[in-house]
């Protein structure tokens, strides 16, 4: 098994430009790791095999586990309606008919602020930047002013489009039924429970020991930039956590050890809700993405941003954690390497 994930890593960084932490674990411990590149270029400080990383959208699945863990308190349900969670809010034009389980399985139809199945969404991005400063951007409801005057895109149910806006209105509604902030409610059941140690909501501005910039290239000057102006200061529901490969490792196995949901919730949370490609046998749960390749199945998280490339994926038939954290962007080949990986098992 090293040799088929040594195989999959290489051919990921083909070009030899992977910059970050790369690693697979089973029960006994790690399998293979590969570390390359500089969590700071300026003082040349290598990446660590326990150096942190921002995660961007890998955050989501914690906001799923979140959302799950009041719904088998008996506090949500997936059938609850956003607008009747969140009172005392102006939720502009969100469809009234917007439920718990529309928003977990990205088939709400609301307007994303971060519209990835725009053409433009880089150039969009970078205006919403200009207009609400990165270092504003510090609790959930800052995120309101951006999604509640957007347009539908469809009717709630309709299809399936992944959605930023659906998971900051989940963060929202993990405040309102817990009475605390969704950071912390996440700090409280999820990371500080599962012994997660190098995971958090850290500032950009006051990050721990450790814990790798994220550098984007400019494209005038070729120069490397840290992206502190390039995404929010402090991660919310929809992105933006930080963590390291062992951290992740231990998630995915406090997970399906039932550490953080009951097993009929779990079943829930890993079960496929909405199809994403069936060719290529990719679905989603209620938090995380699902590969299921002759009757072989993954379950994974991803996520990307300006300096910021991730991945993370189980195999439960082999008990494999498979992790690739980076810091300077998306990593090419990240869905072949997961699928890869999946066939090879």
């Amino acid at each position: 098994m090293k040799k088929i994930i040594e195989n999959v890593f290489n051919e990921l960084n083909e070009d030899n430009d992977f910059s970050g932490v790369f690693s697979a674990s089973d029960a006994g411990g790690v399998i293979f790791k590969h570390t390359a590149g500089y969590r700071n270029h300026a003082e040349q400080l290598p990446n660590m095999p326990d150096t942190v990383f921002a995660v961007a959208s890998g955050t989501k699945s914690f906001t799923g586990l979140a959302i799950c863990k009041l719904i088998h308190e008996g506090k949500l349900s997936l059938e609850d309606k956003v607008w009747d969670l969140l009172t005392g809010r102006d939720l502009g034009k969100i469809d009234k008919r917007v439920t718990i389980h529309h928003l977990l399985t990205h088939t709400s139809g609301i307007g994303d602020y971060i519209d990835e199945e725009a053409e433009d969404s880089d150039a969009q991005l970078e205006e919403l930047y200009a207009k609400y400063p990165c270092y504003l951007w510090t609790n959930m409801d800052y995120y309101l002013q951006m999604t509640t005057p957007l347009p539908p895109k469809f009717e709630p149910g309709e299809r399936y489009a992944y959605s930023n806006s659906g998971y900051v209105l989940l963060g929202l509604v993990t405040e309102a039924v817990s009475g605390i902030s969704y950071q912390q409610y996440v700090q409280d059941n999820i990371i500080s429970p599962c012994g997660l140690a190098r995971t958090g909501f850290y500032r950009m501005d006051a990050l721990p020991a450790n814990t790798a910039l994220g550098y984007m290239e400019d494209e005038d000057s070729g120069e490397l930039r840290t992206n502190i102006f390039s995404v929010p200061i402090k991660g919310g529901s929809d992105g933006g956590i930080y963590t390291c490969a062992a951290d992740m490792d231990k998630l995915w196995r406090a997970i399906f050890a039932g550490q953080i949901l009951s097993d009929a919730m779990l079943q829930t949370f890993l079960a496929q809700h909405v199809v994403i490609d069936e060719e290529d046998g990719e679905s989603y749960g209620l938090g995380v993405y699902r590969y299921n390749v002759d009757d072989k199945q993954a379950y994974f998280v991803v996520g990307g941003d300006n300096g910021v490339g991730f991945f993370s994926a189980y195999y439960p038939a082999a008990g494999i954690v498979v992790s690739a954290l980076s810091n300077t962007g998306w990593i090419n080949g990240t869905y072949d390497a997961i699928s890869d990986i999946l066939e090879a098992i």
